[in-house]
């Protein structure tokens, strides 16, 4: 070892400490009332209008991202014709709706990321697909799934409420309809709300300000040729800012980057297709690499790295599914510490200025945030026209008329662009926007307000023939979309198999949702003594770790453990754990 555990912990502490803040979570403030022109829809159909809807489906879907594309295209495939898509936005596809700010890829592998390829018979251009191709391949799903038929886009539900009379949910939303539902699925996204840190002065600010969910084109011009006289400040340096800040610093007159802790940011090494090897695929490929990813990334072992990427490196030698619960005695920790001595020696060989490559490295463990994964970033503080302003883990002190404050020092600006990210960890009514109200007028806020109680993660006992697709108490991964196809196929099962049967009502039993609650608990040991040595970020509530996080925690098991256990649950056909009327 060329590095010293015990000075690493003590620095780790100490930087952890100087960033802990009392408000956790509430530091953030919601996108509504003075704040709600951040939330607005840039894409949107100004215009739309249409008639109230009073009709019936068998399955309602809210949510047109890749959980409701998913579950809607697994629904077909089972002979479920009858079912509708709802969302907000006015087309699909959830995250790559939104996010279109400029050098948006996804951070893993688009041959295991975008879904439904092989269905599809598409291969991506290139290993990390950018955010216009993910997007066209969400259409692209739609139309070949035939989604878009009897969608009601741009429709922001208000109210989902079971009558028992007919046994029926009923869909309320702000065009007026009431649309009732046999069965619904909640694929609402686990990353969707935008946040906004709650500095004083946001709305003081009389430059042009937004969320990179909501990139003001108008005001940037498409190749952000409207910004090249502009001093732009942007606030953040998570996973967004990695991927905007090299495509801006390039064009603005100024730059300004602020921040309150830096990201880890390995190799991505992003390459084309390789024609050759895309016209030798073989059928099965895609669920095999995924498989392969998923294994290799949660703590398995595989004989051959399908991937090949700084993912599956250093997860091989990091198997965090497996470490124990004191850090000090695992070997887990000591290959996360050279894990992030290399990162760090990265920063050192790309940035020439000694004090910003100081301010640049990142002082924690790896997964203690989303690892990051850029080849221009740290070079971009190169240039003579970007500043990195460190906060020093405070983050920034006020915003003023015309500027940003921070060590008392006001930075001018023309522009702020808020690279913030998304809430996680408040109430799931103050994330969708709206109350789930089930059995006997109960509402999921209220059932949920000790913490979140399903049976695998998508049935809740009391709200009969409701899916809720989440993070919470399901299987672990790094590759999001797994983990929603995981749940769609589920769903979908489920639900044809209850039409098919003629069953009126399914919901999780009262004990069996106790027992997967208590499994789930149990399970977060694995990862409770990391939540509490963690940075402050979205995976351990702002450095506020409890018993309730624990709860609202992943299915910690083997690295497809979650996968297995719902197949075998479906092969089964016994429906365990399910009343059924």
């Amino acid at each position: 070892m060329t590095f010293d555990p015990d000075a690493l912990r003590q620095r780790y502490a100490a930087e952890r400490e100087r960033r802990l803040r009392s408000d956790g979570i509430g530091q953030y403030v919601q996108i509504e009332g003075r704040f709600a022109a951040f939330g607005e829809d840039p894409w949107a159909d100004t215009g739309f209008t249409r008639e109230p809807l009073a009709d019936e489906v068998d399955v309602a879907i809210i949510g047109a991202g890749f959980g409701g594309l998913l579950t809607g295209a697994r629904l077909r495939e089972l002979g479920v014709s009858d079912l509708r898509l709802i969302d907000k936005a006015a087309d699909v596809g959830g995250t790559w709706y939104w996010n279109r700010y400029p050098g948006i890829a996804c951070d893993v592998e688009s041959y295991v990321y975008m879904p439904l390829l092989e269905e599809l018979g598409y291969v991506p251009t290139e290993k990390y697909a950018k955010g216009a191709e993910i997007f066209a391949h969400c259409q692209a799903i739609a139309r070949y799934y035939d989604l878009y038929r009897n969608a009601c886009l741009q429709t922001e539900v208000t109210e989902i409420r079971w009558d028992p009379a007919d046994s029926r949910w009923v869909v309320s939303t702000d065009r007026g309809d009431a649309i009732r539902a046999r069965f619904v699925s909640m694929a609402n996204g686990y990353l969707q709300k935008p946040k906004l840190p709650g500095i004083s002065g946001i709305t003081e600010f009389e430059g042009h300000a937004f969320h990179t969910s909501r990139w003001d084109y108008a005001y940037t011009g498409f190749d952000l040729e409207n910004l090249a006289d502009k001093r732009v400040g942007i606030v953040g340096t998570g996973a967004t800012a990695i991927q905007c800040v090299p495509r801006l610093a390039p064009v603005v007159g100024e730059l300004l980057v602020f921040q309150r802790t830096p990201s880890t940011v390995d190799v991505r090494a992003n390459a084309p297709t390789d024609p050759s090897w895309a016209s030798g695929l073989e059928s099965g490929w895609q669920q095999r690499r995924i498989e392969n990813f998923q294994l290799l990334t949660a703590g398995g072992e595989a004989d051959e790295d399908l991937v090949d990427d700084a993912w599956t490196s250093l997860a091989k030698a990091m198997p965090i599914a497996k470490e124990g619960t004191d850090p000090r005695a695992s070997t887990a920790e000591l290959a996360d510490f050279a894990k992030m001595e290399q990162i760090r020696a990265r920063v050192d060989a790309l940035v020439t200025d000694p004090a910003t490559a100081e301010a640049l490295k990142p002082w924690y463990g790896y997964y203690c945030k989303r690892p990051c994964f850029h080849d221009e970033y740290l070079q971009t503080f190169n240039r003579d026209n970007v500043t990195l302003v460190d906060t020093h883990g405070r983050g920034v002190e006020r915003i003023t008329v015309g500027g940003v404050v921070v060590g008392g020092v006001e930075h001018r600006l023309d522009c702020l662009v808020f690279a913030t990210g998304f809430e996680v960890g408040t109430s799931y009514a103050q994330r969708t926007g709206f109350e789930v109200i089930g059995r006997d007028g109960l509402t999921l806020s209220a059932k949920w307000a000790d913490g979140v109680r399903t049976l695998h993660g998508l049935h809740v006992n009391g709200f009969p023939n409701c899916f809720i697709a989440s993070i919470a108490q399901s299987g672990f991964t790094v590759n999001f979309p797994y983990l929603i196809d995981v749940q769609s196929r589920h769903t979908a099962w489920v639900i044809a198999w209850a039409l098919d049967h003629g069953i009126t009502e399914l919901e999780a039993g009262d004990q069996a949702e106790k027992d997967w609650v208590e499994t789930v608990v149990a399970r977060s040991s694995v990862i409770a003594g990391r939540r509490e040595t963690c940075t402050p970020g979205y995976y351990n509530r702002e450095g506020q770790p409890s018993e309730r996080l624990n709860q609202d925690s992943y299915f910690f098991g083997g690295p497809t453990e979650y996968a297995d256990l719902l197949a075998a649950w479906r092969a089964a056909e016994t429906l365990e754990g399910l009343v059924i009327t």
